[in-house]
């Protein structure tokens, strides 16, 4: 047996969105014990420059390193669309990555018509461009930054009238050019998804990554024989380096869970 196979998956997001990803990837991978850094403090990477997108994935990668991960999931599409393409350069471990579901999207749309609400990170991103160029279909996408979203759901306030005024704002753009799909394209906003659904109704398919990411980390343990074994005890680890009170209240349907305040 590989000795690596026991160690955690790592898994950062620059605040608690990224466990969006987390129970994507535990209920496909059950056995697996995880490590989970949400850097709140941070939050939101899609307002920081690239320089500092890498530097704090570097900073977070380097963390989940030492405590011994064999994988590391960055749960944020502004990390990933900024920093993996280093991280793998840098780094001898397997990277799996997030990016906002556009080709779905595309192949799904009968009006020919996408929109995508992400962070302006993501959409000003050199990768997100190269993967918005490369469809091989006419597709119009409709951009919307949701400027905000991340700073209200980090701060409890999910379900706030706040909450309610922005995603009416900027949903509306997405209403306006009769789009039938809407890629979210922030791990952040699946935590959303009920209150969309209200704002832009049942005719819109509502598209995330969680799901193909799980599916997508689980191929690449199988691929590199680091598959936990069934008998493995399960350890799951929560961090975030400011108040925790977000990360408990998201994660409050599971037991036997870790979740502390960690300085990094």
């Amino acid at each position: 047996m590989n000795s690596s196979t026991t160690h955690p998956i790592g898994i950062f997001d620059s605040g608690i969105g990224g466990t969006s990803i987390w129970k994507e990837i535990h209920a496909l991978l059950p056995t697996e014990n995880t490590i989970y850094l949400s850097d709140s403090k941070h939050a939101p990477y899609g307002e920081k420059s690239k320089d500092d997108i890498i530097e704090l994935s570097i900073k977070n990668t380097e963390y989940l390193l030492n405590q011994n991960c064999k994988l590391i999931v960055v749960a944020c599409n502004t990390a990933t669309t900024n920093a993996i393409n280093i991280l793998r350069d840098t780094y001898s471990v397997p990277f799996i990555g997030i990016e906002p579901a556009i080709k779905p999207a595309a192949i799904q749309t009968n009006t020919n018509t996408i929109g995508i609400l992400a962070t302006k990170g993501t959409l000003n991103s050199a990768l997100f461009e190269k993967t918005s160029n490369n469809l091989d279909f006419n597709i119009n996408i409709i951009e919307q930054v949701g400027e905000g979203l991340v700073e209200l759901i980090e701060n409890g306030k999910l379900h706030s009238k706040e909450m309610s005024v922005l995603l009416e704002n900027h949903l509306s753009v997405f209403l306006k050019n009769n789009i039938d799909c809407l890629v979210l394209g922030c791990t952040h906003y699946p935590y959303l998804i009920p209150q969309i659904k209200k704002i832009i109704g049942a005719q819109i398919t509502i598209i995330d990554s969680g799901e193909a990411v799980a599916r997508q980390t689980k191929k690449v343990l199988e691929e590199n024989q680091l598959v936990s074994p069934v008998s493995n005890p399960k350890n799951f680890q929560f961090y975030s380096n400011k108040k925790i009170d977000s990360l408990v209240a998201v994660l409050s349907e599971y037991k036997n869970l870790t979740i502390e305040k960690l300085v990094f």
